[in-house]
């Protein structure tokens, strides 16, 4: 049954819901926000509250008699591991595709079809779906790639932006701005016609992340996710609309608020902001490099994320350049300009030769070396001398027999050592190869390839992350298992395999 997005993101903050999310029904929370109510959601919580004190009330009982499982949760697919690797990925984009989407419970209607990463994630994700596009591009799926293309389209055009995900209790939040690359991609089958197809698009959601930047000044240099610095420099952090418990980890959240010495406000949005990132969580965003009590997302200006707002900058540029508006061209050449100073200026440390976050609050940079410092590389914005000392730093900091870790730090968070993520290694061999480090983006790309066989030879998955310092142990860390599936692992070994 439908529910109005006001009346279900009402019902994230009832006693039902918290009743459940507190309990030991579900695995995790996440699952529960996936339920389909029968009814609507008012009533139940209305009948809930009636009879909840009851000495017979079940409430596992109560759940199944008023909510309907996620239909897509359980996917029947086994893979036949006699067959290689490259079939098997083939015959999963099937698997993984997903008819438009109505409204239904949590999820939020998409016009057109569209690809899920897998596993617990059966919605269409805003930064997965760029590397998935790129195995989809290697399939001739173009139809499909225009499809998930046109759904972020529309959701720019509902929203002002493209939310983490296709639910509503992502609303609030996006993700790294990919969505000017899935156009580049698709400009690369179609011409440069797409580049004016999409330009109302690509403006809109540059426009939702420089919000607000009318109103900063030297004396109150934040708001919302533009910050400004000295110099006539604007950049951007990751931010949420809201400072409560994510309802999709509900649980997880308030345990982990009590952990919390000082007082709790900004907290909750600190964890959504780590999540807007899609990083986490990694002890980039930790005060203590270790902790996730001491997060402070907010305080940070994320250099990929500002590397990929300059590459938006860019991609705004060039489209009006078709459209020959000089007013418009002087615009984002003036922008894209002063970005790719300030990312120079504020993220590269000399005497370590790398790129790091910066702390706006602090006026420092931060001290956690992570693969988002190789973004700069991907979007040809480091210099040739940084990039030549930043091989030096991947290559004995980084490259672990099975690919590249994502921090320095086992923390036991999914985005740290000693786990390995299929996007930062395609972001790292790009990267190398645009400034002509070739043999050691070939090594980077062998090792992860040879990790991502390996792990298939022997369970027939294709997972989420995987452990590249010991490749023959099973990722972990964070707050659920590791997932199979998986959109963008399979997006990048087919980019790697078919160039």
């Amino acid at each position: 049954m439908q529910q109005p997005l006001i009346e279900t993101n009402q019902f994230y903050s009832s006693e039902l819901f918290k009743a459940v999310q507190m309990s030991d029904i579900f695995p995790d929370s996440k699952t529960f926000c996936d339920y389909v109510p029968n009814f609507p959601l008012e009533e139940i919580e209305a009948e809930y509250l009636q009879y909840h004190q009851a000495l017979n009330f079940d409430l596992s009982q109560f759940v199944k008699d008023n909510f309907t499982k996620n239909p897509f949760l359980i996917i029947d697919y086994q893979a036949d591991i006699s067959k290689p690797i490259e079939q098997h990925l083939e015959n999963l984009w099937k698997n993984l595709t997903r008819k438009p989407a109505q409204a239904n419970g949590s999820l939020i209607e998409l016009p057109f079809p569209y690809v899920v990463p897998g596993g617990r994630f059966q919605e269409l994700y805003y930064w997965d779906s760029y590397f998935t596009i790129l195995g989809l591009q290697t399939s001739r799926k173009i139809d499909l790639i225009e499809n998930i293309v046109d759904n972020f389209a529309h959701l720019i055009d509902q929203f002002g932006y493209i939310p983490n995900g296709n639910r509503n209790y992502f609303l609030g939040r996006s993700q790294p701005p990919f969505f000017s690359l899935m156009v580049e991609v698709l400009r690369e089958e179609k011409g440069d016609e797409i580049l004016l197809k999409y330009l109302p698009f690509l403006e809109k959601e540059y426009e939702f992340w420089m919000q607000g930047k009318d109103q900063v000044s030297t004396q109150n240099p934040s708001n919302k996710r533009v910050i400004f610095l000295r110099d006539f420099y604007y950049l951007n952090r990751y931010w949420d609309e809201q400072d409560i418990p994510r309802p999709e980890s509900y649980r997880e959240d308030i345990e982990l608020s009590k952990s919390v010495a000082d007082s709790s406000e900004g907290f909750f949005r600190h964890i959504r902001a780590a999540a807007e990132s899609g990083w986490d969580f990694s002890s980039r965003w930790f005060k203590d490099g270790q902790n996730m009590n001491t997060i402070h997302t907010t305080d940070i200006l994320p250099v990929e994320l500002n590397c990929l707002l300059f590459n938006l900058e860019k991609t705004i540029f060039k489209a009006y350049l078709l459209a020959d508006d000089k007013k418009k061209l002087d615009k984002y050449y003036t922008l894209m300009n002063l970005r790719e100073r300030a990312i120079k200026k504020y993220f590269f440390n000399r005497e370590k030769g790398y790129y790091f976050d910066y702390d706006f609050v602090e006026k420092k940079q931060t001290e956690v070396y992570s693969l988002a410092g190789i973004f700069p590389l991907f979007f040809n914005v480091a210099r040739q001398l940084q990039a030549r000392k930043m091989v030096t730093v991947i290559e004995k900091k980084f490259l672990k027999d099975g690919g590249l870790i994502t921090t320095l730090n086992n923390t036991k968070q999914q985005w740290d050592a000693p786990n390995g993520w299929a996007p930062l290694q395609y972001i790292a061999y790009k990267g190398l190869i645009k400034y002509g480090f070739f043999d050691l983006a070939e090594t980077i790309k062998s090792r992860w390839m040879k990790t991502n066989e390996k792990v298939y030879a022997e369970t027939g998955k294709m997972t989420e992350k995987y452990n590249v310092e010991t490749p023959n142990i099973n990722a972990e860390g964070g707050e659920y298992p590791n997932q199979d599936g998986f959109g963008w692992t399979n997006g990048v070994y087919l980019k790697f395999l078919r160039g």
